[in-house]
Parts: structure tokens; C-alpha cells; sequence
């Protein structure tokens, strides 16, 4: 199966056959939502319009700025984030956690800190909002991003494909759209997909659209001329939707399709996220075609209590070889990756499991690390991940999305929002057999400039070394923490309940921790975004690593959700405390023991940019020292532009 993907040629594309059952739209009655519903559409859209135009004529300063001038927004305006998303069905894509703190004004955000946001060597449009990364695949020599986005604002709207390019994963070129909402069935949203790549050498994509009713179907799309490297036109099949919300599924709780995998009956299986009352589920389907779909009588899996299953990713991992493997590999030596985006708390959790191909049913290796109830992906600022298999260099690369922290009035001012995170490598722990590891590909490491050493740094109890890095905002940093084990073994028990989030963040001094680096930071730490281990012992004896990154302090802006991030990180005999950031204006991407235990931070600093951003070492443990080794690369900025079409 892998060696046929990967030397797939180029065929042209002959469209995929009719089926009668799909050459008409269905009835009302399948489409189940009632036309008395209209006028309360027409009217929701019409109150949602003039909020809209509001917040737009409140903001309409100028986006481009002035780093010498120093504009400044309007301070002191009331702000109320308006629910985007939810009346659609999908999760919510304001920042809600804003009004449940209190905060009621807007910082008054200078042009120059609104310049300064805006990363150097992540991907995100020019402008505006996107979210979800859909249907990544590598064609002909090239990488393939698609994404939701909205061309008319800096908010959740509009949903549209954007489409990227790139030979290397990091440096990206922008194509024109890839689909709009305009037809019945997604004129309300071309929603989250997944590409398949068949033994032909041709491509499916299936996708979520929200049709003209508000009901959630899913809908092919396939290239118009697969010899074009660029896939710059896609067909919408015309029998569309080929899959309806089944009976006993409500009309918002059925959407993104994953990737499919073959199966040994010679058919294709396809998975969709949903849920039944408060339990989350799996359903799959089967298709020879892709036009035709039958569902299989019994659900994948399902977790009670966790709600609505958004992004289902599925996919092996090898516990025996670092290479990836082609969604469809099963076997010996192979375990399967279940990932789902709860929309109930907006965070993934993956589990590793075994996949049963006859009875279509995988179960977890650990049901207490069940989905939605064990591992997280990405511990901080982080949703909707999309996994796809690079044949290229046999890969599995996984995508995530990254939202803003900042109100919805800041974002519409500097006229964009949200970032996708630095594609991730995905293997097996073959350590630990109980987790992934993420870490950033290879080609990010192109962008490093600059290395500064620290070698051998003593952190006694209470110390702070700052490292003089230069230009501290785009960064790759490399860091080890030793420390003399002997003490941690003879102490009886030391912060038994140890939790990042409760616990007061860095400068809450404990026997053993915390020490890390800061970053971000100003000379005076005002402003500073620590990123952190902690050590814990329990009254059983045994000791417990944390990883933690403490927002608490990263900015002065009150309008700001700055959170405490981070969970437990094994750290196995033998092993020195090691950490990977990539700190990149205001996201850092902070990995663990190599990417056992990772977690993004959105930050908004008001001081602490440009020249004024600092690194620092630290070690605010009691009863231990700490000895660090530190490799700093400056980073370049990605080249992100327009593809030259008219040299295409």
C-alpha cells in the first residue's frame, strides 16, 4: 500500500461515476431543518451584521504602522466578545474566557506593539482570520496547506479555503482560493476536510459544509487537472453531499471527515466526529468510490462524558522504526494513533491503541488515558491538529492551529488572527511505549542564523542569569537541566499535588523546582513568559516531572488571557531535563524530553519587544542547584508571499 503512494504518477482525472442516489439534492425533509426557521436566520444575521459594523467603525484605523510614531488605539473602550461559531454548530471562536475574568477595556495597543506580533517564520495569510488546517498532502514536489479562512475580516465568518504551497514545509507562497461557499450545500461554510490519496495517483477530498439549512453534510471535491502541480482548481462533485446526518445524530453534531484508510475487504473507510447526549463518538463509514457510503453498524469508540468529537484524526504509528507510515499500513508492530478536538473544553487528546479491521474497533491501551480523558497533543493554545503522510520522505507531519489570547477588538485592529504552529514530526515513544513525540521537522532548522553557547551555567537556589542573545524574538533554543539526582532520591516527599496551573506559576518556590529559561522577557522582568520543569514527590517515594510555561506575567495588557500551561513529563533513568523553544514574536513553542510533553503560549507583550526582549536562565528551587547547557540560534524569517501565477 505505502510503495504504491509513493510512486503514484500523475494521471489525468476522470470524474468519479454518478450514483443515482446523488444526482439530485435531497428533499426538505432529509435536509431536517424546517423553513420556519429563516426568519430567525435572516434576523441573527442581521443583528450579527450590525455588531459587526460596529466594532469595524469603533476600529477603523489604519492596519500598516509606524514603529517610530507609535500610534496608539483607543483606550478605555468596553468591549464584549460576541459568540462566533456556536449558533453554526462548531466550536467557539471568540475568546470567551476575556468576559468570564471581568476585563472590560481595551489596552491601549501602540501600532508598533500591534507591528510586533506578528510572527517571522510561521505560516498565517497576509491577512485576516483563518483557523483549521485542512487536507495537507505533498503532490509533485509540492506541500499542500489548506485552511479555513475568512476573506472580508479578522473574525470567525465566511469560511473559505485558503490554499499554500511550499517545497519545504516553512517557506510558503499564497494560491487563489481553493473552494468558496457556493452552493446549497456549504453556502454556509466550506468547513474542516481531509485529503486521500488513492492507488491511481488521484486525490479525494471530503469535507464538511454547512448548507443553506444549517445542517452538517459532507461533500467531495477533487482536482480539476491532477498533471498540475499546483492544484489550483478543484471540482465540487456535482451529486453532492454524498453523506447526511444518519438517524439519531443531530443536524450540528456530524462533521470532519478524516483521512480514509483501505481496508483488507478491498473498501474504504472513512471516520466522522459526533456524539450521542454527552458521549463522544467515532463513527465510520465504507465506500468503494467515494460517492456511496455505508455506515458500519457500531461506532469506532466512544467516551462517555466528553462531549462533541471535533478534527477526528486516525492514523499508525510504528513501534519498531522512526519512519511514519501511510494511514492504511496495519499489522504487526503498528499501533494507532486516536485523536479528537473536544469542542466541549477546546483542547485535542490523542490516545495509542490497537485498530481491529474486521469488527472496525480500536481500543486504547490504557482506558484511563482515554480520549478526551489522558494525553493532550499540545498542553496550551492549541486545537483542530490535522495529521497527513509525506510519501515523500515517509513522514507522518502533523498541523495544528493556534488561535489568539487577545480580545476580538485588538485583533480586528491589527487586521488578522491566529497562526498555524511549525509542522510536527509524529513517531512512537519507543522509551516509554505509552506516548508520541512531537518535534519540529527538520527544515525549520534552515532558518538558524546566529549560535550562542552558555556551557556549564551553575544555577544555585533563587538564581537568574540573564544571556546576552541579542535580538531575542525569533529564536530556536536548545536546553539542559542537570541536577544532582541523590537529593531528590533521599527527600521523603516534596509539593505532593503538584499541578502547573494552580500553582502560582514560576515564582512559587518549591524543594525542586521550578528552573528553566525565561523568554520574552524585559530587562526588569515586568513583562516574562518562564518556561519551566518542577519536580514533585509523592508519599509513595516517587518523583514527578512537570513541564510548565507560566503566561501570568507576559504581558501588562490586562485585556489578555494569560494561563499557567502544562502537565506531567516522564523523565526516564538516565535522562538530563530538556527543553526546544521556539519562540517566534508572540507564540512560543516549548517541547519536553523531545516532544513527550509539548505546549504553545500566545503572548502579548507591551515592553519586553524588538530590542528590549531578553532571555533569561533561572532556578527558583530551594533545595537544589541546577547545571545548564544552552545552544540560542537566531532564527530568519520564512519567505511567505503570493505564488507568481502569470510565470505558471
Amino acid at each position: 500500500m505505502a510503495a504504491d503512494l509513493e510512486h503514484a504518477t500523475s494521471t489525468s482525472y476522470s470524474l468519479l461515476p454518478d450514483s443515482d442516489h446523488h444526482l439530485h439534492p435531497p428533499s426538505i425533509s432529509q435536509r431536517r431543518r424546517p423553513l420556519t426557521l429563516l426568519s430567525s436566520i435572516f434576523l441573527s444575521m442581521l443583528i450579527f451584521s450590525s455588531l459587526i459594523a460596529l466594532i469595524l467603525n469603533r476600529h477603523s484605523q489604519p492596519h500598516t504602522v509606524d514603529d517610530e510614531t507609535g500610534d496608539r488605539a483607543p483606550a478605555n473602550e468596553a468591549f464584549k466578545p460576541i459568540s462566533r461559531g456556536v449558533s453554526q454548530g462548531v466550536s467557539e471562536k471568540s475568546n470567551f474566557q476575556l468576559s468570564s475574568s471581568g476585563v472590560e477595556d481595551i489596552y491601549p495597543w501602540t501600532n508598533a506593539m500591534l507591528s510586533w506580533q506578528r510572527t517571522g517564520f510561521h505560516f498565517q495569510p497576509p491577512k485576516n482570520w483563518m483557523n483549521d488546517p485542512n487536507g495537507p498532502l505533498y503532490h509533485m514536489g509540492w506541500y499542500h496547506l489548506f485552511y479555513q479562512y475568512n476573506p472580508d475580516a479578522a473574525v470567525w465568518g465566511n469560511i473559505t479555503w485558503g490554499h499554500a504551497i511550499s517545497k519545504d514545509l516553512i517557506n510558503w507562497q499564497h494560491l487563489p482560493f481553493a473552494m468558496v461557499p457556493d452552493q446549497w450545500y456549504d453556502i454556509n461554510g466550506v468547513w474542516t476536510g481531509s485529503a486521500t490519496l488513492l492507488h491511481d495517483g488521484k486525490i479525494v477530498m471530503l469535507y464538511t459544509g454547512d448548507t443553506d439549512q444549517e445542517v452538517q453534510v459532507q461533500n467531495l471535491a477533487y482536482p480539476a487537472n491532477l498533471s498540475d502541480p499546483l492544484l489550483l482548481d478543484w471540482v465540487k462533485y456535482p451529486g453532492n453531499p454524498v453523506l447526511l446526518p444518519p438517524p439519531g445524530i443531530g443536524a450540528k453534531d456530524f462533521r470532519d471527515p478524516t483521512t480514509a484508510w483501505f481496508n483488507p475487504n478491498g473498501k474504504w473507510r472513512v471516520g466522522l466526529g459526533s456524539k450521542v447526549n454527552k458521549t463522544g463518538i467515532t463513527l465510520v463509514y465504507e465506500t468503494t468510490d467515494f460517492t456511496s457510503f455505508e455506515l458500519l453498524d457500531n461506532v469506532m469508540h466512544a467516551v462517555p462524558g466528553t462531549g462533541m468529537w471535533e478534527c477526528v484524526d486516525f492514523y499508525p504509528v510504528s513501534t519498531t522504526q522512526s519512519n511514519g507510515l501511510d494511514t492504511s499500513v496495519n499489522g504487526r508492530g503498528i499501533k494507532h494513533v486516536l485523536k479528537s478536538s473536544l469542542d466541549d473544553n477546546k483542547h485535542d487528546y490523542y490516545a495509542l491503541g490497537t485498530y481491529d479491521s474486521i469488527s472496525d474497533k480500536w481500543t486504547p491501551d490504557n482506558y484511563e488515558l482515554d480520549v478526551g480523558i489522558g494525553l493532550r497533543l499540545d498542553y496550551g493554545k492549541y486545537y483542530a491538529s490535522k495529521t497527513f503522510y509525506d510519501q515523500s520522505t515517509q513522514r507522518r507531519i502533523l498541523w495544528g492551529w493556534t488561535g489568539e489570547t487577545d480580545s476580538e477588538a485588538a485583533d480586528i485592529l491589527k487586521g488578522w488572527a491566529s497562526v498555524q504552529t511549525i509542522p510536527r514530526e509524529v513517531v512512537f515513544d519507543k522509551k516509554t511505549g505509552t506516548n508520541i513525540l512531537q518535534w519540529p521537522v527538520k527544515e525549520v532548522e534552515k532558518l538558524r542564523v546566529k549560535n550562542s553557547k552558555f556551557r556549564k551555567v551553575l544555577l544555585k537556589p533563587g538564581s537568574l542569569v540573564p544571556l546576552e542573545v541579542g535580538l531575542a524574538t525569533q529564536l530556536d533554543i536548545l536546553a539542559t537541566f542537570d541536577i544532582d539526582t541523590t537529593t531528590v532520591e533521599a527527600a521523603i516527599e516534596a509539593d505532593v499535588g503538584y499541578n502547573c496551573t494552580t500553582s502560582g506559576g514560576s515564582t512559587a518556590r518549591g524543594v525542586f523546582g521550578p528552573f528553566g529559561l525565561i523568554v520574552v522577557a524585559d530587562e526588569s522582568l515586568t513583562e516574562q513568559t518562564p518556561v519551566y520543569f518542577y519536580i514533585a514527590k509523592g508519599a509513595d517515594g516517587v518523583a514527578t516531572t512537570y513541564f510548565c510555561a507560566d503566561e501570568s506575567k507576559s504581558s501588562t495588557a490586562a485585556d489578555v488571557t494569560k494561563i499557567i500551561y502544562g502537565s506531567s513529563v516522564p523523565v526516564l533513568h538516565g535522562e538530563n531535563f530538556s527543553m526546544r523553544l521556539l519562540v517566534d514574536h508572540s507564540i512560543v513553542e516549548s517541547f519536553a524530553q523531545g516532544g513527550r510533553t509539548v505546549i504553545t503560549s500566545r503572548v502579548y507583550p507591551t515592553m519586553a519587544i524588538y530590542s528590549a526582549a531578553k532571555v533569561f536562565l533561572f532556578n527558583n528551587a530551594t533545595g537544589i542547584s541546577v547545571t545548564a547547557n544552552v545552544n540560542v540560534w537566531k532564527m530568519n524569517s520564512a519567505q511567505i508571499d503570493y505564488f507568481p501565477l502569470g510565470q505558471h
